[in-house]
Formats: structure tokens, C-alpha cells, sequence
């Protein structure tokens, strides 16, 4: 790789980082020839970049600008490649950023079409129920389920999904099947990432909306961990129906008030901002959405 070009694809990522170090194992370098590499960069450009301290790394106003126009630099040179190439073969690496439960319930078992057809390719995969920085993880594309909250990022829409409630037979059996959404009430709810409107629980029917407060005794902060606790039998759950599908189809899971629809979740592939969305990312939203409809 030209020393340039090295030099900027490490300052980028030690400023999203905020880390030399962690610059260092994504690139497979030493911490000391980052912060080397780094120097000389500065030198080459004529002005500090980052601010060095024992406890963080900070850009300094110089070293903010540069790296916009770095980045903007590395993304079009990356499509200039692609488009040289005049074919759809694809190179480098992609990070995408998207919740643990639907990375492995539905992302993964598609990857080995996504990376058949794209063998030059490498993927990384950030998986966390909570929403990444992508800035800060140089993050490529995020697939987000649920309303978006930075309005300036380019964005396209994979799918809807329906959300839903649900509790174990075991559950229902010691306390009984809710027959309308008012009986909720009486129920012990859990509480994931997919959460709960400042009022409660949204019901819709035949035009009529209906919100139901819920007494909730766990949280959880993963999907996974909110399904596994209703199949333990622990309360009823709101998720997404690809959030508890296997359950459902197991009999693990049963789906409660199914005449009574909740709010669908939007499933979308969010470009990180400030920088134009890589071809592998652009592919990558383009094959979910041709696939995860089947």
C-alpha cells in the first residue's frame, strides 16, 4: 500500500477510534509505527493533527478539517477504483453496524450468497443491540430497525417488519391468555431494546388506537435476552417478528392478541454521513433488500 494512502486510511481510523492502539490492531500494525506514521504525517501536512494526553486523543481544529476532506478523498477513490474496474466485483473491506439479535436471526444466513458473489470482499460485521457511532467505528453502513434519529445520514428502506407481543405456554397457563389489550394490565411485561412508548403499549383495530399501560419487573437490553426470558417464562414481551420467529414457529413462544396490530418496526440501510456510501455498501443494502423478503 502507498505510504500516502496508508498514512491517511490510519488517521482516519485513529481519529474515529480515538486510539492508536485500537488503529493499530484494525490494521494490523504496532501501536508505536501508528503513532510514528502519524508524526510523519503531521510533519507532511505542516500542522498537529491530534492532541496526545495520558488519558484520550483529541483532533485539533486543523486535524477536524483534514479529516473530512481525508475521508471524502478515500471513499471516492475507492468508487473511482469500482468504476475503473467496470464490472460489479467488489474489493476491500465493509463494516456494518446492525443489532446483535437481527445480525444473527436473519443478516447471517444470508452472508454466504452476499460473499459468494463478492469473493474479494471482506465483511465485518458490529454487532450490539444499542446504536453504534458510526463515525467514531468508521462504520460503512448501519442497518437500523426502528425510527432514525440523524436525519442528515443517507438512508434506504430494507423492509417493515411487524411487531408484536408474545409469552410462554407456561406463562400463560399460571396467568392466564389476555383477551384484549386492557387485560395487558394485569400482566407482567418485559422490557427489551424494542422498548415501549412513553405511554405505554400502542394497539391499533379498526381504526381505533388504544394504549395500555404495562407493569414491567425486568429490562434487558438485548433482544435475545428479553425473548430468552418470556420463553423462561418471566412476562410478556414485545419484539419484532423477526426478533421471536423461531420461537413462534417452535411453539416455544405463542403470539398474543394477533387480531391487534402494534406499530411496524422500519428496517433501513443508514450511509454514514459526510462521505459518499461506498459501492460494497451500496451492494450490500441492495442484496437485503432483494433477499430478506423470501
Amino acid at each position: 500500500m502507498n505510504d500516502k494512502l496508508l498514512a491517511l486510511r490510519l488517521f482516519s481510523r485513529v481519529a474515529r477510534t480515538g486510539s492508536f492502539s485500537a488503529a493499530a490492531r484494525e490494521l494490523d500494525l504496532s501501536q508505536p509505527s501508528v503513532s510514528r506514521i502519524i508524526a510523519a504525517l503531521e510533519q507532511d501536512v505542516g500542522a498537529a493533527l491530534v492532541t496526545r494526553t495520558t488519558r484520550a486523543l483529541t483532533l485539533t481544529d486543523a486535524g477536524t478539517d483534514y479529516l473530512a476532506r481525508v475521508e471524502a478523498i478515500l471513499a471516492s477513490l475507492e468508487e473511482a477504483d469500482h468504476v475503473a474496474r467496470g464490472s460489479l466485483e467488489l474489493r476491500g473491506s465493509l463494516r456494518v453496524a446492525l443489532s446483535a439479535s437481527f445480525g444473527v436471526r436473519e443478516v447471517v444466513p444470508l452472508l454466504p450468497g452476499f460473499l459468494k458473489r463478492h469473493p474479494l470482499l471482506n465483511v465485518n460485521l458490529l454487532m450490539n443491540d444499542q446504536r453504534q457511532d458510526t463515525l467514531k467505528e468508521g462504520v460503512d453502513v448501519a442497518v437500523r430497525l426502528g425510527d432514525l434519529a440523524d436525519s442528515s445520514a443517507t438512508a434506504r428502506l430494507i423492509g417493515r417488519t411487524h411487531r408484536l407481543i408474545a409469552a410462554s405456554p407456561a406463562y400463560l397457563k399460571a396467568n392466564g391468555t389476555p383477551k384484549a389489550p386492557a387485560e395487558l394490565a394485569t400482566h407482567t411485561a418485559i422490557v427489551g431494546p424494542a422498548g415501549t412508548s412513553a405511554g405505554g403499549w400502542l394497539f391499533h383495530k379498526d381504526g381505533r388506537d388504544m394504549t395500555i399501560r404495562v407493569d414491567s419487573r425486568l429490562s434487558v437490553s438485548a433482544n435475545e435476552g428479553a425473548v430468552a426470558a418470556a420463553v423462561a417464562g418471566l412476562g410478556v414481551v414485545t419484539t419484532s417478528l423477526w426478533g421471536c420467529r423461531a420461537e413462534l414457529a417452535s411453539g416455544a413462544l405463542v403470539q398474543l392478541l394477533p387480531d391487534w396490530k402494534m406499530k411496524d418496526v422500519e428496517v433501513h440501510g443508514m450511509f454514514t454521513p459526510g462521505r459518499p456510501p461506498k459501492p460494497s455498501a451500496r451492494a450490500f443494502v441492495e442484496y437485503l433488500i432483494a433477499e430478506l423478503p423470501r
